[in-house]
Formats: C-alpha cells, sequence, structure tokens
C-alpha cells in the first residue's frame, strides 16, 4: 500500500526553490533542502534553483509571493513551503515527504 505521492521505481522528484541573490535566508533554505532531499529521496529528486534577481518573470509561473519557497512540481499535487525551511516537521509535511523503504 502506498500513499498518493510515492513514485514508482526509476521516477524522480522535481524540486524548485525560488531565492533572491545569495542571502542568508536563501543559503540556508538551499542547505536545508539538499539535507532534507538527502535524507529522504536520495537519488531520486531533481533540484532547480531559481534566483529571482536574476529572473524576476519567472516568478509568476508557480504564483512566487513570498521567498525563499520550495515547490514540488512532480510528484503532483503541486505544493510549497515558504522561508528558510529550517523547520523540519513542517518541510516534511508540507512536502509530504515520506521516509525510504528498503
Amino acid at each position: 500500500m502506498t500513499n498518493g505521492t510515492e513514485l514508482p521505481a526509476g521516477e524522480t522528484w522535481e524540486l524548485r526553490l525560488y531565492v533572491a541573490g545569495q542571502t542568508t535566508k536563501s543559503i540556508a533554505a538551499l542547505a536545508n533542502l539538499r539535507r532534507y532531499c538527502e535524507q529522504y529521496v536520495a537519488g531520486r529528486y531533481q533540484l532547480e534553483v531559481i534566483d529571482l534577481m536574476q529572473h524576476p518573470q519567472l516568478a509568476e509561473g508557480d504564483q512566487i509571493l513570498a521567498i525563499p519557497t520550495v515547490v514540488r512540481k512532480v510528484p503532483e499535487p503541486i505544493r510549497k513551503v515558504i522561508g528558510d525551511l529550517s523547520n523540519e516537521e513542517r518541510v516534511i509535511v508540507g512536502l509530504d515527504l515520506r521516509p525510504q523503504h528498503r
């Protein structure tokens, strides 16, 4: 039995992290997100970092209103978490990450 966000073997989680430059919050959010991904979906994720200082037009596509924001594109449904991602429980629940079953 699986939950709605588990992927078939070989499929990849697609995540986007929206930041604004190399701020303390942006750097912390990236480090925290990478740590959670390695812990929960190691080897099964793609992480795209989008700097809105360089590409502000990209915020509209995912309706980004605050930064940093992480968007889980795949698996669907799309989910978002805002902030420096330092609260692990909030991120795990918000992105619906689950420990890998081996």
